[in-house]
């Protein structure tokens, strides 16, 4: 498992540049990027690059994740069949905040039509800078994951 801050970010189609301005904002606060998202306008299959990105969560080589596609409901779910993968897709910082703090989360799912450049901006920030406050939301984190075994 990394100990670095590694992080992978993935989309579909929908909006190459705004993955592609996250990945340097997000290297600007310190991450190493690994972008494994399309560079053309192409259409992709969303499923494909979501389950990517969270392959590299899951298996420990990046800590954590941001996909983007449409709307952030598909390429979400497709990462959240990935053991181990706790994606939420939010078009709010409040939110960002709270998936990190209370549900562990480990990817962050942006809508790229939903939400414009600033806001999702401001929206990676809040996931990047929240941490997991364990305690009760821990418990409950472990009533979700699947079985062992």
């Amino acid at each position: 498992m990394t100990t670095s801050k590694r992080i992978v970010i993935s989309s579909d189609h929908a909006d190459i540049p705004l993955r592609q301005t996250i990945a340097e904002h997000v290297a600007q606060q310190g991450w190493e990027v690994i972008d494994i998202g399309p560079t053309t306008p192409e259409s992709t299959d969303y499923p494909v690059h979501g389950k990517a990105a969270a392959e590299r969560v899951a298996s420990g080589d990046c800590q954590l994740g941001i996909v983007v596609c449409g709307t952030g409901q598909g390429i979400m779910m497709a990462a959240n069949k990935v053991a181990g993968i706790r994606c939420g897709v939010c078009s709010d910082t409040f939110s960002a905040r709270m998936i990190r703090q209370h549900n562990d989360a480990n990817m962050l799912s942006i809508g790229a039509r939903v939400v414009g450049k600033g806001l999702a901006l401001d929206i990676v920030d809040a996931f990047l800078a929240a941490e997991f406050e364990g305690g009760r939301h821990a418990t409950r984190m472990e009533m979700i994951e699947p079985a062992k075994g």
